[in-house]
């Protein structure tokens, strides 16, 4: 077996981007894949290690983006990697409902340990963030006997039909796929930046807001759940003013209700926390996880009270692929690696260098109208200077910029107006400062 090295992890181009194979690979691309398929940077991927991507070209880019907050512990993570060829060899599949396996339930047994609240917990493995967020509506239901569920506005749950109609945005993840399912009710989010009423009395007007809407517009004791990202992310990295998941979470429970944190993208260390709900001390009924869990295989899990998790008959849960063998390998290796790499002060550590480059950029550029997020998850929200109005032609620029120099950005937002930076949690101090340093030069582009 052929052992590879770690990429040095450094900017290099040697091709513009992109450069010629990889625009003779993208029109087998565009030949062979479905044209529904969207691209952040156009560029074909042969390896990959920590937070350089290195292009059938030769160039190494600068990965902002991880797989969209995938790889959080590093691309190709030593650990990770490790424990998939160990765990390849000795068998691939049997279905863990079919013939069950150790790594599926030490995979649980860390999120029952990790996951906020002392009391017990249980957790169902499955592929990908939609479908354990299905899972866990599916279990609110069952449990609540109640049909209702609530989420909120520049919302993002997934793919499905479900969580689609749980999505807000409707282009381009709801346009044209509906009709969808029923029983969802959306309420106002409030989205600082853009809150039209006093800013000094933001929690309190959203709470009463909401409340208002769930008690005289759906009625209470019909809701199963209230679902809801601690930070937004496709929404724009939206976050909620001090103590609003607080008083959700306490009207939840007043009122019977599931309390569901999605921390899809913002768990695993991401927001300086393991999970982001740590933030204001809120304990969520269920927990549904994914994305930074197994270091870039697919993996998701829906964790949660025992009575609730075991409120399902027997088999109503399950699918043939859930916690395969080789994504729960991959998951043991992440979280060991969170764990004896103190990923949680690192992304803090992150977090300081960002947030004071992205501040000092807006202090520059009034292109630029607000910088927003925790730890390793940040974002800027461009707007049209001396004013709110959303500026996407800036952040389509700014994007493109970055790419042609060998950064790679991910966009984001209801109004298509936001970058986003979701950097390994192991990128070195001087990789992340190069990324801002092109980062600075695209704003002075403009």
């Amino acid at each position: 077996m052929t052992t590879l090295t770690n990429l040095p992890q450094e900017r290099r181009l040697v091709t513009a981007i992109p450069g010629p194979k990889s625009l003779e690979a993208l029109q087998r691309r565009s030949d062979a894949t479905s044209g529904g398929l969207g691209m952040s940077i156009p560029v074909i991927i042969e390896r990959a290690s920590d937070a350089i991507l290195l292009d059938i070209d030769g160039n190494q880019i600068i990965d902002l983006g991880s797989g969209i907050g995938v790889t959080t512990v590093g691309n190709a993570a030593s650990r990770v990697v490790e424990n998939v060829i160990e765990q390849v060899q000795k068998f691939t599949h049997t279905c863990f409902t079919v013939a069950p396996y150790m790594g599926y339930i030490e995979v649980c047994e860390k999120l029952n340990a990790m996951t906020p609240g002392t009391f017990k917990k249980k957790s169902l493995l499955v592929n990908s963030g939609a479908e354990a967020v299905e899972n866990a509506v599916k279990i609110a239901r069952h449990f609540t006997k109640r049909p209702a569920v609530v989420v909120f506005e520049h919302s993002y749950h997934g793919r499905t039909n479900l969580t689609m109609a749980l999505t807000a945005k409707n282009m381009p993840y709801k346009e044209g796929f509906g009709p969808f399912a029923p029983e969802i009710y959306r309420v106002p989010m409030p989205y600082p930046f853009r809150w039209m009423g006093n800013p000094a009395t933001i929690t309190e007007d959203a709470l009463e807001m909401v409340i208002h809407k769930i008690e005289k517009e759906i009625g209470a004791h019909n809701v199963a759940a209230i679902l809801i990202e601690p930070i937004q992310g496709e929404g724009g990295f939206i976050v909620p003013p001090k103590g609003f998941l607080p008083g959700l979470s306490k009207f939840a429970t007043e009122n019977g209700i599931v309390f569901i944190a999605d921390e899809v993208q913002t768990g695993f260390t991401r927001t300086g926390h393991m999970f982001a709900v740590e933030e204001e001390g809120v304990v969520p009924d269920i927990v549904v996880t994914a994305k930074g869990i197994a270091g870039g295989l697919p993996l998701a899990a829906v964790t949660g009270r025992a009575e609730i998790m075991d409120s399902s008959h027997v088999a109503g849960l399950g699918g043939t692929y859930g916690g395969n063998p080789i994504a729960c390998a991959a998951a043991l290796g992440a979280f060991e690696t969170m764990e004896a790499e103190n990923l949680v002060a690192r992304a803090r550590h992150i977090g300081e260098i960002l947030g004071g480059s992205l501040r000092a950029l807006a202090a520059k550029y009034p292109v630029i109208g607000e910088v927003r997020g925790r730890g390793a998850m940040q974002a800027i929200e461009l707007v049209i200077p001396g004013s709110k109005e959303p500026n996407s032609d800036a952040m389509n620029k700014v994007i493109k910029y970055c790419q042609s120099k060998g950064v790679l950005l991910l966009n984001a937002g209801t109004y298509g107006n936001v970058i986003r930076f979701l950097p390994p949690v192991v990128i070195s101090d001087e990789l992340l400062k190069d990324a801002l340093g092109v980062l600075e030069e695209a704003f002075a582009a403009l």
